[in-house]
């Protein structure tokens, strides 16, 4: 007898994250793909598209009634006004997600978090899902604690359309949180208007670089008398997102809530 498999769709299937995330989940043996959606390559064997060889699985514009009763987990990496639209049609219908598109609004996130609590259905909203990324940010965390100056030069490929990315925007919030713990005063105030010295909404100057060759990087850079230190995370492939969005969809199926960023489930 077949063991029961986590169902799956993946929204965004034709962009570079998703067709990687379709070959991932079409090469591991627990999980079934069972639909993928995109604007893109309509009709076309997501199998072949991914490069492991004709499943049956055609690319759709949209998951249509009977496969919504059939469906665990979305896995989404889509641009943000469409993903808003997955997360929310899978939570009404008490599917889970994973999603790792960057630029929801906060009232975006509340809503997400409201209908997911009603719902009582999991889902994992994360910047980036690398591990290394998120031991960077980690680290980030312990060096705040005796650092009181940081700047965050983040580096994607010309495609990424937000900017900062959700990764360096989430790692300037924590440094500002253990800052406060620490009674630091933070610099939001004294940070002059210049183009040049980066995005400083966050309090912390963030330096966006977008260049052809690029994957997903991001430096970290603390100063101090006499001395700096640096900690810095590159992914050279899609790939590197894979360890991070199987183990959220491993762990999404038990939440009854949405959680926002993939630490959550690394070291809770």
């Amino acid at each position: 007898m077949e063991r029961q498999r986590t169902t799956i769709a993946v929204t965004g299937a034709c962009g570079k994250v998703g067709l990687e995330m379709a070959r991932a989940v079409l090469k591991t043996p627990n999980l079934k793909l069972i639909a993928a959606v995109d604007i893109k390559n309509l009709g076309r064997d997501i199998g072949e598209l991914a490069g492991v060889g004709t499943n049956g699985i055609m690319v759709s514009e949209c998951i249509n009634i009977e496969t919504w009763d059939e469906l665990d987990v979305i896995i989404d990496f889509t641009y943000a006004k469409a993903a808003f639209g997955h997360i929310r049609d899978a939570l009404l219908h008490g599917v889970s997600v994973v999603s790792g598109t960057t630029g929801l609004t906060q009232m975006q996130k509340d809503e997400i978090y409201a209908l997911a609590k009603e719902k009582q259905t999991g889902a994992v909203i994360a910047p980036n899902f690398a591990i290394g990324a998120l031991l960077m940010m980690r680290l980030s965390q312990e060096l705040a604690n005796w650092f009181a100056d940081a700047e965050i030069i983040e580096l994607h490929n010309p495609y990424k359309l937000d900017a900062p990315s959700g990764t360096a925007i989430q790692t300037a919030e924590l440094i500002q949180d253990k800052w406060r713990e620490q009674n630091i005063p933070l610099k939001m105030e004294e940070l002059p208007v210049n183009p040049a010295r980066g995005d400083c909404k966050k309090g912390i100057s963030i330096h966006s670089i977008r260049l052809p060759g690029l994957v997903a990087h991001q430096e970290v850079i603390f100063g101090g008398l006499g001395q700096t230190i640096s900690i810095r995370h590159d992914s050279y492939s899609r790939e590197s997102f894979v360890p991070g969005v199987l183990l959220a969809v491993k762990k999404v199926v038990n939440l009854s809530e949405a959680i926002f960023g993939l630490e959550q489930l690394l070291f809770s």
